[in-house]
């Protein structure tokens, strides 16, 4: 029996501040393209995942209408003001044939270079329990600044991590656990943060380290490189 195909939540209704300019990060040029065209093919080449759904800001004017992708359909909705909410908002859009049980990917629009093997080791051992991220441990010293900007103290790295995406969760649970974190003013800043704080232990994936999130304008050279490498 082959194994089910997954769906996958983009949340894009962001504004991309850091980067500057009035379009909003997702939709700037990376080799020739817009960055997020870039992520969604990239997602789309991944034999389990099914289908995509991409959260909007409401009036989006940049959106290129995409439909379809290797065959397979990309669905929209309107995005919330945090990214919280615009996960749950893509959650709660999946069609019904996703059900609470069924596992769903999460995965920053700002991440064009997740390499394939790394998405299907996630979903075979996350899969094996109730979800879990990609990620990386620290590996470099880590120092407290304080008010002047100076080190004030080396933090232990041990057990530490760099949190990727995509993480994954059962639609239900992770549904419930965003929900959970609105209801207490929480602003979660990945779908592991609600999870953890709604009692789960996600499983922590190790992944590559150039599975970067574009957030700077210098990282648009970087993505592209790194895009060029990965695809030759």
């Amino acid at each position: 029996m082959s194994a089910p195909a997954l769906w996958c939540v983009v949340p894009a209704a962001g504004r991309g501040t850091r980067v500057g300019g009035d379009c909003p990060k997702q939709y700037l040029p990376l080799a020739g393209r817009p960055l997020i065209a870039h992520t969604l093919e990239r997602l789309a080449a991944h034999p389990r995942i099914g289908g995509l759904l991409v959260t909007l800001a409401a009036g989006d004017a940049h959106w290129p209408g995409i439909d379809r992708l290797d065959g397979k359909p990309v669905l929209t909705a309107i995005g919330g003001a945090e990214r919280s909410d615009s996960v749950l908002a893509g959650i709660d859009a999946l069609p019904a044939s996703v059900g609470a049980d069924d596992f769903v990917l999460v995965h920053d629009a700002a991440r064009p270079c997740v390499r394939l093997a790394d998405i299907g080791k996630l979903i075979e051992l996350a899969g094996a329990g109730d979800g879990g991220l990609l990620g990386a441990p620290l590996r470099d010293t880590l120092k407290r600044a304080d008010a002047d900007g100076r080190s004030a103290l080396t933090e232990p790295r041990d057990q530490r991590w760099r949190a990727f995406t995509p993480q994954m969760f059962r639609r239900g649970q992770l549904a419930m656990a965003l929900r959970g974190a609105a209801r207490c003013g929480v602003n979660p800043s990945d779908e592991a943060m609600a999870m953890e704080q709604a009692g789960f232990a996600p499983l922590l994936v190790e992944g590559a380290e150039d599975n970067i999130k574009v957030t700077t304008a210098a990282d648009f050279a970087l993505a592209e490189f790194l895009l060029a490498r990965t695809m030759a």
